[in-house]
């Protein structure tokens, strides 16, 4: 029996590629600010108005349970809003990035905790549409990392030259 090697993929002109990289590294990072903020402000903006959020169940009973019970619904859901929308905000603008970004750690917490307070309602007979939710969650949450780091200091820096590889 004979294997055979894959063919090499073709990735075009090293010049091209060159360019393409330095696009990605000046936009990528700004423009995935940017559409974390807008999911955070748009998320935010739902929970404003009473049974709008697919999510506002799940957002009360892990308040709730957060907050030893101390924490009414309609506050929950007022206090995430307002968290939520304020952390999209500076996301977007740039404006207060830092803040954003502490309350949204912040905000990771409760956030995140369903997976573990409510692990068994979330993935009861299969995923549920709030287990959907809150995995999809993991992935903002990669996201603000990356953002945070950008907005600490770090840099994404292309390589010199492509053409060498």
């Amino acid at each position: 029996m004979t294997t055979t090697r894959p063919e090499p993929v073709p990735t075009g002109s090293p010049r091209v590629t060159e360019r393409l990289v330095r696009v990605l590294s000046r936009s990528g990072i700004g423009l995935l600010r940017i559409s974390l903020g807008l999911t955070f402000l748009v998320f935010g903006a739902l929970k404003f108005v009473p049974g709008l959020s697919p999510a506002e169940p799940l957002v009360v009973r892990t308040l709730d349970i957060l907050s030893l019970g101390l924490l009414p619904p309609t506050p929950a859901l007022l206090l995430t809003a307002v968290l939520e929308s304020f952390v999209g905000l500076t996301l977007i603008t740039g404006k207060w990035l830092r803040a954003g970004l502490v309350v949204l750690a912040g905000a990771m917490v409760g956030i995140l905790s369903p997976l573990v307070l409510l692990a068994g309602d979330l993935i009861a007979d299969g995923p549920t549409l709030e287990a959907q939710y809150v995995f999809k969650d993991i992935v903002l949450v990669a996201a603000a990392l990356v953002v945070a780091a950008r907005a600490l200091g770090a840099r994404l820096v292309p390589p010199p030259s492509i053409s060498g590889d």
